[in-house]
């Protein structure tokens, strides 16, 4: 790691620790941007460096989400009378309860999501191109209208989430921390995951993925491990933001594809996807035009989000990192050798 490199990571966490003590009001907000983050962070595995568009991992958001809340629930209550909508229950959850069953279902959700994403894997990555994507998008459609049918857990009413036991500050502190530590563990495993030979690997695959398998390399395996990976930190972000919300609802909160899973792709194309930091640099610009279009241009949000989107594909392809590491490689340790043919030969010639 460089000096500036490490520089830049004692600023992001300076900036982290005192986010919410200097902007108490904004918490929740700084809280959803390392949601971004990680949800970028995690498309690009496939979209950005193995070529592999995906408009499927809001699905193992909201199967997360759902994993979780079914863990928090049944280890305590039934979840059927849980989820009844005549009241057949009136639960209530001790802090010792609430928080075993919250973190255990973290892990049920981040493991339930990683198996679902390998099962799904031998289906889909049969695809490419545009029908993988559709493919993908397919799954996480299905996925919110089969849910909304499934009465034991809620079915389209949805699922009320355990209270948080303590005061709102607090509550937000702790949803905070939790969004970051998640986000920061998938920056910091993927610089390394994309330094060793899975980076190479995966590289190869977004190429010349018929090349790469012709070379001996496993090319689904190494597929159903980028997609397991995302799938994984997908599932536990979903748990934790359902318990910050406090609400499962199939449609718009657990599998919110106009929204996240559309969102998840245009922050990762705006900071230019296929590299390590331009999903976390479009993830923060985004969030901030999003916070700022919601609060001075409410009804008209979408159509500047929109324009971004439109802007960005049609004239700004490459994405912010993209641009930058054209226009200054060296800053990135690419270097171009931008002599003539004549001239090496002459340069060599007279060695």
């Amino acid at each position: 790691m460089s000096r500036n490199t490490l520089i830049l990571y004692i600023i992001i966490l300076a900036a982290s620790i005192l986010g919410p003590i200097l902007l108490p009001a904004y918490t929740q907000q700084m809280a959803i941007l390392w949601v971004m983050i990680l949800m970028a962070s995690t498309w690009d595995i496939l979209g950005g460096q193995m070529g592999y568009n995906s408009l499927g991992n809001i699905t193992f958001f909201g199967v997360g989400m759902y994993l979780s809340a079914i863990i928090q629930i049944s280890m305590f209550y039934d979840v059927g009378e849980y989820t009844s909508a005549f009241g057949a229950i009136k639960p209530e959850f001790t802090d010792s309860q609430y928080f075993t069953g919250f973190f255990l279902g973290i892990i049920g959700a981040g493991l339930g999501s990683m198996i679902l994403s390998v099962f799904l894997g031998f289906i889909v990555f049969g695809l490419r191109g545009p029908y993988f994507a559709i493919g993908t998008l397919g799954v996480a459609i299905t996925a919110g209208q089969i849910t909304g049918t499934i009465d034991y857990i809620g079915g389209g009413s949805g699922i009320s989430m355990p209270f948080f036991p303590g005061d709102i500050y607090f509550r937000s502190i702790f949803f905070y921390i939790l969004c970051f530590l998640l986000a920061a563990s998938v920056h910091l495993i993927l610089r390394w995951l994309y330094s060793t030979q899975f980076g190479l690997a995966i590289n190869a695959i977004r190429d010349d993925e018929d090349k790469a398998e012709a070379m001996g390399i496993p090319t689904l395996r190494y597929k159903q491990f980028g997609w397991a990976i995302a799938a994984f930190f997908m599932g536990c972000i979903g748990a934790v933001f359902g318990n910050m919300v406090g609400f499962i609802e199939p449609i718009e909160v657990a599998f919110p594809t106009p929204t996240f899973g559309i969102f998840m792709v245009a922050m990762a194309l705006l900071g230019g996807k296929g590299t390590l930091w331009g999903p976390v640099i479009g993830a923060v610009l985004f969030q901030i035009v999003k916070e700022t279009t919601w609060t001075y241009l409410l009804g008209w949000q979408y159509v500047a989000l929109g324009l971004i989107i439109i802007l960005n594909i049609v004239y700004f392809q490459q994405g912010i990192m993209g641009w930058l590491q054209s226009k200054y490689p060296e800053k990135f340790g690419i270097f171009v050798d931008d002599k003539k043919p004549e001239e090496g030969l002459a340069s060599r010639d007279n060695k």
